[in-house]
């Protein structure tokens, strides 16, 4: 099968080195790819948004996948564009991926279906929110209610600074109230009528060691998440994934794809923080260390309606990914600087998933804020975390950075 994966981060990566080992994949392309993908994949520019020029393209190299790895493609129909055309697309259509596109609409979907989450109201402006907040006990999180790349999310502890929050999120919001306790990250395949838990991460949002300073699109991940117990994830399908994948299907816009459930595990049980309509990054890059089966036949069972008799296999442990970011992140990242010692972190045994590289002659640089997640798995997380970090401080990168405590706290 020829296969064609959408986007060109670490999500793609560890997405195209875990397909790439299957025996059903003939030729594997990316657009546009990035150097750590070009080992695996035939890297090609082709603009997501141009879904003629995808179609085209599909059409000459005889593509039976493609594999949509960001959201933003995701929300404006790539998926639907493709099916319209008999290509098979893993990736839900444009009306179900309103799950991730807008916060407004997965809370008014969980308050008409009883799905547990945190009280909210939703706003069209910022300057329309602030009586509401002047009413609310803090903290409050403001939460900006389109794609805003992991980043659009403000815990205020002040009404200072929830001025602040809002006076940077011009367009609608959702505000709201403070949850406590671990969070996990819950992955399931969805093929529109049936549900197929995958497994779990915990990510870590903020830049700095301890949770710490500003969110991020995520520093590191761990899986499987240590809080997420066996009993508490069967809660979380009963009560939110399940309610949730009924409600689109009743709606006539069946959810088709990989399904991430963000879950605060609270005194009281699991509450939906927010969903995402794909794999998250980092957690692909520690979901992919760990999946002992064959992507190829789980992703095609999703488009095609057959998850049913599916049981994806995993390896037993952890797995640990730290990224490494660049000088600036996440506010204006440092472009451009070299970076070393890849092969020299992969013997460690650790796998150097690419996130934000480009060439310059010769030289791998930085070209992102995340550019680095490296990758181990262990028979515990301590193991995993070791391995890590053994790949992590093989990389020579003076231009780079990361946390240090991924998978401690």
């Amino acid at each position: 099968m020829n296969i064609l994966v959408i986007g060109g981060g670490g999500r793609e990566h560890a997405l195209c080195w875990k397909l790439r080992q299957s025996p059903r994949c003939d030729r594997l392309f990316a657009a546009p790819g990035n150097p750590g993908m070009a080992r695996e994949a035939t890297c090609v520019a082709l603009d997501p948004a141009d879904h003629a020029a995808v179609l085209a393209f599909c059409a000459a190299e005889a593509i039976g996948l493609v594999v949509i790895g960001p959201e933003q493609p995701l929300v404006d129909g790539l998926a639907d564009a493709l099916r319209g055309a008999g290509v098979r697309a893993f990736g839900p259509s444009a009306a179900a991926a309103q799950l991730e596109g807008s916060k407004g609409f997965t809370k008014a979907l969980c308050a008409a279906n009883g799905i547990p989450t945190a009280a909210f109201a939703r706003f069209d402006s910022g300057e329309a929110a602030r009586g509401y907040v002047t009413d609310q006990s803090l903290p409050v999180v403001i939460k900006a209610d389109g794609l805003a790349a992991g980043k659009g999310v403000v815990i205020a502890a002040t009404r200072a600074e929830a001025d602040a929050a809002l006076d940077a999120m011009p367009g609608p919001v959702v505000i709201e109230a403070f949850l406590t306790g671990p969070e996990a990250s819950l992955f399931v395949l969805c093929d529109g009528a049936h549900v197929l838990p995958l497994a779990s991460a915990q990510d870590y949002k903020r830049v700095g060691d301890g949770d710490t300073g500003p969110n991020t699109g995520g520093m590191g991940a761990v899986s499987p998440a240590p809080a997420l117990t066996p009993d508490l994830q069967a809660q979380a399908m009963r009560e939110i994934v399940e309610p949730t994948v009924a409600a689109m299907a009743a709606a006539g816009t069946p959810f088709q794809g990989v399904l991430y459930a963000g879950l605060m595990l609270t005194p009281t049980g699991p509450q939906l923080i927010e969903y995402n309509v794909r794999f998250g990054d980092p957690e692909c890059e520690v979901l992919m260390a760990r999946l002992d089966a064959d992507l190829i036949e789980l992703l095609v069972a999703t488009c095609d309606g057959a998850l049913a008799d599916m049981k994806p296999q995993w390896r037993g442990g952890a797995a640990v990914t730290v990224v490494m970011a660049a000088e600036g992140y996440p506010g204006t990242p440092r472009r451009g600087t070299p970076i070393g010692g890849i092969v020299d972190a992969e013997a460690t045994g650790a796998i150097v998933f690419h996130a934000g590289t480009s060439r310059d002659g010769d030289t791998l640089v930085a070209a992102g804020g995340r550019v680095l997640a490296v990758t181990a798995t262990g028979q515990d997380v301590g193991e995993a975390r070791a391995r890590a970090y053994a790949g992590v401080d093989k990389v020579e990168w003076p231009g780079g950075f990361c946390r240090r405590d991924i998978g401690e706290v």
